[in-house]
């Protein structure tokens, strides 16, 4: 980063642009979330008028792409059972366990979305800054430690929040439990998952505006990183009004939980249907 060639663009630690001067002459632009998404690097030749997007071989290509429909699939059928275990609890057409029983399959849904939505940061081509402006492809890895890289931690933090949700799920099935219990068990991851979802996004947007607030209504991934957002604002209004008062034993709006929680999930699912489209 600290060569006079190279121009780096992010937010704290994190880049999310480099710009460099190819050894032949020209520039290259590396973005983390075109990388890793549809495997390409902008390169632009000397004394050309535009960039050209240079695209990583075959291996990489398709593991981009089959990562990206099954991430893609999982959020789009995750968050109709949610939407769909929210409908049952709000008009009163199931009990309290077929209600759960939704929420924990949809939840299963999350937790693959979440796992292959980091594996396809951990397995996406890598640049070499300095280089010839190309990317390159690793050998197929299950799991890696990056915390400098924004689109790992996004990724990671969205896929602990997953794991999170299950305690909730899991809990939620749990009879005769005390009101503290309940608040405790149930309640308690649920917020801390929404928690992590808010972060996620937050560092989904830092990664594709480069550290600056930034409107993009003619880029798909920033609209999928919006709904998303959106999702995730909607589950923790439905998680807080999910709370239930000791003194009454009551929630205080069964009706707001119900409605966050199926809007919400129904945000994630249209993510994911646009997501679709975001491929190599």
């Amino acid at each position: 980063m600290g060569q006079t060639e190279q121009r780096a663009e992010g937010a704290g630690p994190f880049t999310t642009r480099l710009t460099w001067h190819l050894p032949g002459g020209g520039t290259a632009v590396w973005e983390s979330r075109l990388a890793r998404r549809r495997g390409v690097l902008a390169v632009r030749p000397v004394g050309a008028a535009a960039s050209r997007h240079t695209r990583a071989d075959v291996v990489s290509l398709a593991r981009l792409g089959r990562l990206n429909v099954i991430a893609a699939i999982a959020f789009v059928v995750g968050g109709a059972l949610f939407a769909v275990g929210a409908a049952v609890g709000q008009f009163g057409s199931g009990d309290a366990t077929e209600c759960a029983s939704i929420y924990f399959a949809g939840g299963l849904f999350f937790n693959t979305g979440g796992y292959v939505s980091l594996l396809q940061v951990v397995n996406a081509p890598r640049h070499v800054a300095g280089g010839e402006g190309r990317l390159v492809t690793r050998r197929w890895r299950w799991w890696s430690y990056e915390p400098t890289r924004v689109d790992w931690l996004s990724t990671f933090v969205l896929f602990a929040g997953t794991l999170v949700f299950a305690v909730n799920l899991l809990d939620s099935f749990l009879q005769g439990l005390t009101l503290q219990q309940v608040n405790r068990l149930i309640w308690a991851p649920d917020v801390i998952g929404c928690v992590l979802f808010l972060i996620s996004g937050h560092l989904a947007f830092v990664e594709i505006c480069h550290g600056r607030p930034c409107v993009q209504p003619r880029d798909l991934g920033w609209w999928i990183v919006g709904v998303n957002q959106l999702g995730s604002l909607l589950f923790m209004i439905s998680a807080l009004a999910a709370y239930t008062r000791p003194a009454t034993g009551s929630l205080v709006n069964a009706d707001i939980a119900n409605w966050g929680t199926l809007t919400g999930a129904l945000c994630f699912s249209l993510a994911g249907l646009l997501q679709l489209g975001e491929h190599p």
